[in-house]
């Protein structure tokens, strides 16, 4: 067998739909406090403390609203996190003490110092998040990058709309970041033979696939990076790793243990544990450590299977959305911390993309169509129920493209337009949609997208239009309109 024990990738995906300024409670912009103050701010803490050797992808759209916290929008964050939130965890911790609901209300009080200190590192910041990540970054972690707004590239109708979005998208990053190292996540892994061609011509040098139905769970190809013709090298996502977290009935956070995401007081403060009985921290602190453990020991024994089969090191990728580990999973980001610790006791190598890629030899194979969807399919973003979306988007996507080819350089109301069509290209709102998330919320944002897009273009082909001001305030900052001329 290889001394070489190979490499687990973790890959932590970060996105959110373009919100600032577009409604507050229960859709908008609260998504984007809650995933900073729960998610973001704690992950960047166990990053610095561990020294992680995680990818971590920031979406354009993303940063694009975290940049924006230096500003008024800065403010409306503290606001919520260190006021609004505060303020109705005391409510609550009152109502279930009048109820005689003693270790309710103290837990109630406890998770309330959450959102004092997120508040606290916001204002320590200066509101610059991406500085902190950027900090990150010089460290142990890799970034990656996306499309600039997360569309689903095979549902793109033109190569003029896919380098629309990925060269906007990298753009934005480089700016950001002061480099990039070719990493770049391909939304909802959505992938179709052909895609790496876009990847390949927009600096792309890897990127994460879902081959589950083509390979089977379980199989050792999927520790095989996958070098395509084009150039950029694919890394299949191992399902049966990613199910170790990621399974709702089976995963470590169903674990009665944890606390119950789903069972709310009045202002949705969750002081309940799943099995039931009031959330206690401790046990949680215990559950996590065990599930840490365990983690690292199946991707030791799965990575030393496939040494001991192949007679060379795996490359072993598990991807999660960041919003997971904090959001849906409170103690998600401390068990990241505890894997890492687990890892290096244990001696199982954690590595960033590219120090694994360098690692390992990629095989040459036809890469199958899939996505990490439901069903692995694009069915999420291109069924009966989505389809006026995924058919507006598309002829929004045609009619940029011929507007695009007579319209003079610079033309403000073409890159309006450009950025609607940006917008109404997420992936989110079809997703939103057929899952039944958000109520009219992604009906109505991509409606309202559409007529902005519709007015863009009319005042494209009449010089003398006024263009409304834009309310996607900072989206795409670094829009690249030159690649709509692309053949």
């Amino acid at each position: 067998m290889s001394r070489d024990r190979g490499s687990l990738c973790l890959v932590l995906h970060s996105h959110m739909p373009y919100v600032e300024g577009f409604g507050t409670w229960p859709f908008g912009e609260e998504w984007l406090w809650e995933a900073v103050g729960c998610v973001y701010l704690p992950l960047l803490d166990v990053l610095e403390r561990t020294g992680a050797a995680v990818t971590l992808g920031l979406t354009p759209v993303l940063c694009d609203q975290l940049e924006t916290l230096t500003g008024p929008a800065g403010k409306r964050l503290t606001g919520y996190l260190g006021e609004t939130r505060p303020r109705f965890h005391d409510e609550d911790a009152d109502g279930l003490d009048g109820g005689g609901e003693r270790e309710l209300a103290a837990e109630v009080r406890r998770a309330r110092d959450d959102y004092v200190r997120a508040a606290d590192a916001v204002d320590a910041a200066g509101g610059d998040l991406l500085g902190r990540f950027a900090a990150a970054a010089r460290g142990s972690i890799e970034l990656w990058t996306s499309a600039a707004t997360h569309p689903v590239l095979p549902l793109l109708a033109t190569d003029a709309g896919a380098d629309l979005q990925l060269a906007t998208g990298v753009a934005g990053h480089r700016r950001r970041f002061g480099g990039w190292d070719g990493g770049l996540w391909l939304p909802e892994c959505a992938y179709v033979p052909g895609v790496e061609r876009a990847l390949a011509r927009n600096g792309a040098a890897a990127f994460c696939v879902d081959q589950t139905d083509a390979l089977g769970r379980g199989a050792p190809e999927q520790l095989e990076p996958v070098a395509t013709g084009a150039g950029p090298v694919a890394l299949p996502i191992d399902w049966q790793t990613v199910e170790l977290v990621w399974n709702e009935r089976s995963g470590y956070p169903a674990d009665p243990r944890y606390r119950d995401y789903h069972r709310g007081t009045v202002h949705h403060m969750r002081p309940w544990a799943n099995g039931g009985g009031p959330y206690r921290p401790k046990d949680a602190q215990v559950a996590l450590r065990e599930h840490a453990r365990d983690f690292v020991g199946r991707a030791l024994a799965r990575l030393d299977g496939y040494a001991a089969e192949r007679g060379r090191p795996g490359l072993l990728c598990c991807a999660f959305d960041t919003e997971l580990l904090g959001h849906w999973w409170y103690e998600g980001a401390a068990w990241l911390g505890a894997v890492v610790e687990e890892a290096a006791a244990a001696g199982l190598p954690l590595r960033t993309a590219s120090d694994a890629l360098a690692r390992t030899e990629p095989v040459m194979r036809e890469l199958a169509p899939g996505s990490w969807g439901a069903g692995k399919s694009l069915a999420t973003w291109d069924s009966p129920k989505v389809a006026d979306l995924a058919f507006a988007a598309r002829s929004a996507e045609l009619r940029l493209v011929a507007a695009a080819a007579a319209a003079a350089p610079g033309s403000p109301a073409l890159a309006r337009a450009a950025r609607e069509l940006l917008a109404l290209q997420s992936s989110d709102w079809a997703f939103q949609e057929t899952r039944d998330l958000a109520s009219e919320y992604p009906r109505e944002r991509f409606a309202g997208h559409v007529a902005e897009f519709d007015a863009a273009l009319g005042a494209l082909a009449h010089s003398e239009a006024v263009l409304r001001e834009p309310a996607l305030r900072n989206m795409a900052p670094d829009l690249v309109p030159s690649a709509l001329a692309a053949p």
